[in-house]
């Protein structure tokens, strides 16, 4: 496409979202993301405007606009997909639907899924008619996730899966879970790890919310008793495991890089807040030293993070792709995010403390959201290990 194609296609998407993104769409999400839509078949819309969004943006494929119109998806190319998203972003407008299958499964399926697969799951993540979960991590098997120890046993047409898997992300309101497994315990423990899918009403699957700080319970224990998956349920090949969930994990990070870029722009910003509380000297800066210090170093990371950013989506455009950028921006923005919502906590004082929800609605999200900040700290792996694999893999530092 050229260039004129390109702003063709900009007015075309900006006039489309005006006409059809509801008013109720185009207001920020709570930051504790329970107004957010997962879909599924457990999914209670809170609004008509809700599932209404939600129906106009899957009948184009723009809830996955990038994925190929044969399965459902938009089959936009990159440079049009961050088209859409700036508009997005513009005019205010939520992404009408969120979650594992768009985040992580669908694009493993779409790489390693055959046709069948990719014809049954993709055209319902597209339309958020089945919720996934991810069923990774085990007790002994976080960072080191190749020790796990769920065993897949063959038995012919069918495995029969037994172990645990922990951490698993609303796997108590999820439709089907795709799951890490050991078919081979013989060899390198790697080579012995398959991929397989199957549904959270299987019998043998039992979940187990686990209560969170924060008062919520995002997180279950997931426990799989002879648990029986048919063969037409392994993606890849028996052994491909491993292979299959570095790709999906380098989907996870990528989104977990860029949530910021995906919501809504906020009502305030960092800014905003601390000329509220703190006010202005007689140059129109924020009065405060150290917090406008600390607010101007903030946007300065933003502002780095987002050329970069920018830098590698047209270096990928240009055919120059290299995937340890993924592994940076995990790390820069989920340490951006941490840094972020603890300025916002200091900003707001002793507000920033407020936990009754009912009473204090905008004050009481502030806590929340640095919770969690935290947890996209370690979640998709770990700081400290992305530290790791950048010096090795980036930096091409010695291992000593």
């Amino acid at each position: 496409m050229t260039a004129q194609d390109y702003d063709t296609f900009r007015s075309e998407t900006r006039q489309w979202l005006e006409e059809n993104c509801p008013a109720a769409m185009r207001v920020t999400p709570r930051k504790d993301g329970s107004d957010n839509v997962f879909g599924g078949t457990q999914f209670e819309f809170q609004s008509a405007e809700q599932r209404l969004w939600l129906q106009r943006m899957a009948e184009r494929g723009w809830t996955a606009p990038d994925w190929p119109a044969k399965y459902g998806g938009g089959g936009l190319d990159a440079q049009q997909t961050k088209i859409l998203r700036q508009e997005m972003r513009a005019l205010g407008c939520r992404d009408p639907l969120i979650g594992h299958g768009l985040w992580m499964l669908g694009p493993a399926l779409l790489e390693y899924g055959n046709e069948q697969q990719k014809q049954q799951h993709i055209p319902d993540i597209v339309h958020g008619r089945i919720r996934w979960c991810q069923g990774y991590s085990e007790p002994g098997a976080g960072s080191d996730l190749a020790s796990l120890r769920c065993r897949a046993d063959d038995m012919g047409d069918h495995y029969l899966v037994n172990g645990q898997k922990c951490w698993t992300s609303d796997g108590d309101k999820a439709d089907w879970m795709f799951c890490l497994v050991r078919t081979d315990s013989s060899g390198p423990k790697q080579q012995g790890i398959s991929f397989v899918l199957f549904p959270m009403d299987t019998p043998g699957v039992s979940v187990r919310p686990v209560p969170l700080l924060t008062g919520q319970a995002h997180f279950c224990d997931t426990f799989l008793e002879n648990v029986k998956v048919p063969k037409e349920n392994l993606v890849g090949e028996e052994g491909q495991g491993w292979t299959i969930a570095k790709a999906l994990l380098a989907h996870e990070r990528k989104m977990m890089a860029s949530m910021d870029d995906t919501m809504p722009a906020p009502p305030k910003s960092l800014r905003d807040y601390a000329v509220e509380r703190f006010g202005t000297d007689e140059q129109g800066r924020i009065a405060d030293v150290e917090i406008r210090r600390r607010v101007i170093d903030q946007m300065m990371r933003k502002k780095s993070l987002d050329l970069t950013q920018q830098r590698a989506f047209e270096e990928g455009m240009a055919g120059d792709i290299d995937m340890r950028m993924t592994t940076i921006f995990k790390y820069a923005g989920t340490e951006y995010q941490k840094r972020n919502t603890e300025l916002f906590m200091d900003l707001q004082g002793i507000e920033g403390c407020r936990w009754d929800a009912e009473n204090f609605p905008e004050e009481s999200q502030f806590p929340t959201t640095w919770m969690n900040s935290l947890a996209f700290t370690i979640a998709g792996g770990s700081s400290e290990v992305q530290l790791n694999l950048i010096a090795k893999r980036a930096l091409e530092l010695p291992q000593e």
